[in-house]
């Protein structure tokens, strides 16, 4: 063996180490979440030590320093924190970065709702048995569960709200980027049906920005239960698979990917009976793989891939002719592909 050969072969041992380890660094993350850690820091404005950052946990009946410290060196290394050593002496204290800006709970723009719903239990256990569902068939959510994700939200309160709570997290901050690059998309639009629209935040961003708009959220009616009071709003229960209320156009953000192309089409059909044909259309945000892709957010559609296949019945990202398949066999032969600097794309949908 040569020594490129030998460089190549230990590289690939450490990369496959990696991969083998990498739900630790998921779970680190997740420790400094429900510890607030980004948060206690933050708060203080500067930064601060690990007694500092222990005094502010809640409910910490005998806090262990050591094991926090631990933690702590971890996410410094993965840039997550910073490390300040001070130069005479003393005790070492951790600052924020744009990486912890991201995991702040009291911030309307983190991930930190989504990262919670994403390490849960019930969301996790599917992952051990993605083996035995390609052997075997079957759905892995509903193996493990007993039920799909929706009804088991459904029967689950506390459940419920973790998952809603995640979705209007990626609604707030997905919407901040529609509206600042989606320019003019919703100027004739008069009235607009969010369809899977959960507790209503993205419409209500829209509805904000766009006053001119009647808004109608429509969900699940154990969601739509749920929403807020939102000006310019009525919330709507009901089952996209038996119909959609009508509007100028319908707005669906990370919906279809949660469904099989069958399931799609029926849904997408039953879009086209709710717009106007002349001028209706449907305005789709959602992942569009890039097979050979090297785009800032590419990788991670893939793994979103991963995920419906984890935790829907059925659910997959689409590449851009997958997604031309689907519509067309909806009844929307025309479409638009807009790329904007974030994970999904938005795909308008023409009837005619």
């Amino acid at each position: 063996m040569g020594p490129k050969e030998a460089e190549a072969e230990l590289q690939a041992q450490a990369d496959i180490w990696k991969y083998m380890l990498s739900y630790v660094d998921s779970m680190a993350v997740k420790c400094a979440v429900e510890l607030r850690i980004a948060d206690t820091i933050n708060m203080h404005g500067c930064p601060i030590t690990l007694s500092q950052i222990v005094a502010d946990i809640p409910d910490a009946l005998s806090p262990n320093v050591s094991y926090l410290k631990r933690i702590m060196r971890l996410l410094v290394r993965r840039k997550i924190f910073t490390e300040h050593h001070p130069l005479e002496g003393g005790d070492t204290k951790y600052g924020i970065t744009h990486l912890s800006r991201w995991l702040l709970q009291d911030s309307q723009m983190s991930l930190a709702p989504m990262l919670l719903m994403e390490t849960h239990p019930r969301l996790m256990t599917p992952w051990h048995i993605i083996s035995h569902c390609i052997k075997d068939g079957g759905i892995c959510f509903e193996k493990i569960n007993g039920r799909a994700i929706w009804d088991f939200a459904s029967e689950n309160p506390e459940f419920n709200k973790l998952f809603n709570d995640a979705m209007a997290c990626t609604a707030r901050i997905v919407m901040n980027t529609i509206l600042s690059e989606y320019k003019h998309g919703f100027d004739s639009v008069g009235s607009l049906v969010d369809v899977g629209g959960g507790i209503g935040s993205g419409l209500a961003e829209i509805v904000k920005s766009y006053p001119h708009i009647k808004g109608i959220n429509f969900d699940l009616p154990h969601v739509a239960a749920t929403a807020p009071i939102y000006d310019g709003i009525t919330h709507v229960g009901g089952d996209m698979f038996h119909s959609i209320p009508n509007a100028d156009a319908i707005f669906m953000k990370w919906i279809l990917h949660d469904w099989s192309d069958e399931n799609c089409v029926r849904i997408l059909k039953n879009c086209r009976k709710a717009i106007p044909k002349e001028t209706g259309k449907v305005i789709i945000v959602g992942v569009v793989l890039q097979p050979d892709g090297d785009g800032l957010f590419d990788d991670t559609g893939f793994v979103f891939d991963l995920l419906m296949l984890a935790h829907t019945s059925g659910g997959r990202e689409r590449t851009e002719l997958e997604w031309k398949k689907v519509l067309k066999e909806a009844g929307f032969p025309h479409y638009n592909l807009i790329k904007i600097p974030a994970l999904p794309s938005i795909i308008e949908a023409y009837p005619k």
